[in-house]
């Protein structure tokens, strides 16, 4: 893929800001959702609430730790994960006051980091070369385009979810978003996220306005009571788990609940890790630099391991890569590590500035389906682009991509308690498997 800026170019000051604030814009939604979904979820309220601005001050942090580990050289942004969702329910439900679950959430945090630090010390001692047998591009090109496969419903959801107002508000995103992307010039073809964010919003506000005025809700898109609800200062996780007066002695069982922590968090973490190396053979075909070899697995499952950690403290979420964030180095043309670097400082300092989170907040959700459209079409295709050089007329290969394409998007998944593998995980473990099934003697058969 051919890309204006390279990860060591360095843009001007100005255009590195734009563009991330572009990134900042693409990962947003994802990052503030999951401690929302939390909040809905486990009934939390007011002051007992997750913070969104603290989550995106985590994400901040975390994306920090994760450039450093890996010698910024790996661009991508790491945010809240959706895949630990069950095991953050699992904090609060079998807490005993709400400290308690925030101390869960921090808990959890380590055992998954520390996950991610053993399997980063393995890899250093034994190499990534069972990566590649175990993952070659016929397994993990359709895992990749699964991972953007598996998001469609989110992001047509997303822009139906409104009725007609919201279709168009979010087409106009789209169209204006692919309309800079392949008639931009220079700058403008590099932004095209953001100008279609600008003039969906627009729509949005038009149809809002007309929705007051002829008091018809359908139309009102933008909630602008956000405003009267915003919280000036992140409410930081580690602040309210220290803030309790524990006593399991009487209101429960610590080593009863620190297992329930340990079983929700670390067999996700595994899940994860399958995506996190789907997710970086991804951005190595973009950049056309292999990142298990340089920076190297072990870095980049540390500074996804370590980050999550960090940013846990401060936003209660682990984190991990996002995908929105490769799809916006491949659409944008920009992998600029600087420009990630940016994007974690602008988070955290954004994170402090309340009107401008509530802004983002603002932003109807019908205008992030009309973006994410093309952001997880970008993923699935770079996905199905691994596979292009692999012979398809021979079945073997055949079944292992339709094992997994199928899987992925028929929304294979499994339960385990409060545990679950993902679609993504699923399809991936599956498609290993046939991999190796189909090929038993292959090497003496090509010999």
């Amino acid at each position: 893929m051919k890309l204006t800026y390279n990860v060591t170019d360095k843009p001007s000051i100005g255009k590195t800001i734009v563009f991330a604030l572009q990134q900042l814009l693409a990962i947003l939604a994802a990052t503030i959702a999951v401690p929302a979904i939390v909040n809905n979820t486990c009934g939390l309220t007011g002051s007992d609430a997750m913070s969104q601005s603290a989550a995106l001050f985590g994400a901040g942090v975390g994306t920090l730790v994760y450039l450093a580990f890996t010698k910024f050289k790996s661009p991508v942004f790491v945010g809240s994960s959706f895949a630990f969702l069950g095991s953050m329910f699992a904090a609060f439900a079998g807490s005993v006051s709400m400290s308690v679950g925030y101390l869960g959430l921090l808990l959890g945090a380590v055992f998954a980091g520390l996950v991610y630090v053993i399997l980063a010390v393995i890899v250093k001692l034994v190499g990534t070369g069972w990566v590649d047998k175990l993952m070659p591009a016929v397994v993990i090109g359709p895992t990749v385009a699964i991972i953007g496969l598996s998001l469609a419903g989110n992001a047509v959801g997303d822009l139906t979810g409104a009725g007609y107002a919201g279709i168009v508000a979010g087409l106009v995103t789209l169209g204006v978003t692919i309309a800079c992307s392949v008639y931009g010039k220079k700058t403008i073809k590099m932004i095209p996220f953001i100008i279609g964010i600008i003039a969906g919003y627009l729509v949005a506000t038009c149809f809002t306005g007309i929705g007051a005025l002829a008091s018809n809700d359908s139309l009102k898109l933008v909630d602008f009571s956000k405003f009267s609800e915003m919280s000036w200062l992140p409410n930081f996780t580690f602040l309210k788990a220290f803030s309790g007066n524990y006593n399991f002695g009487e209101s429960g069982n610590f080593g009863a609940y620190l297992l329930t922590i340990f079983v929700a968090y670390v067999p996700v973490a595994f899940v994860v890790f399958a995506e996190h190396i789907a997710d970086h053979k991804n951005l190595s075909s973009i950049i056309e630099q292999d990142l298990l070899k340089e920076p190297g697995l072990h870095r980049t499952l540390l500074g996804d391991g370590v980050g999550s950690m960090a940013g846990a403290f401060f936003g209660g979420c682990p984190n991990t890569t996002y995908g929105e964030s490769v799809g916006c180095v491949a659409i944008s043309g920009n992998a600029s590590v600087v420009t990630i670097l940016c994007t974690a400082i602008l988070a955290i300092v954004a994170s402090f500035f309340a009107p401008f989170v509530t802004l983002l907040a603002t932003i109807p959700s019908c205008v992030m389906g009309g973006v994410c459209i093309a952001l997880y079409g970008f993923i699935a295709v770079s996905g199905l682009k691994m596979i292009q050089k692999v012979d398809l007329e021979d079945n073997r290969n055949l079944f292992v991509v339709s094992v997994i394409l199928i899987a992925g998007v028929g929304g294979m998944t499994l339960h385990f308690g409060q545990v679950t593998i993902t679609e993504v995980a699923c399809a991936l473990i599956l498609g290993i498997l046939t991999n190796v099934l189909c090929s038993i003697g292959r090497k003496k058969e090509d010999k």
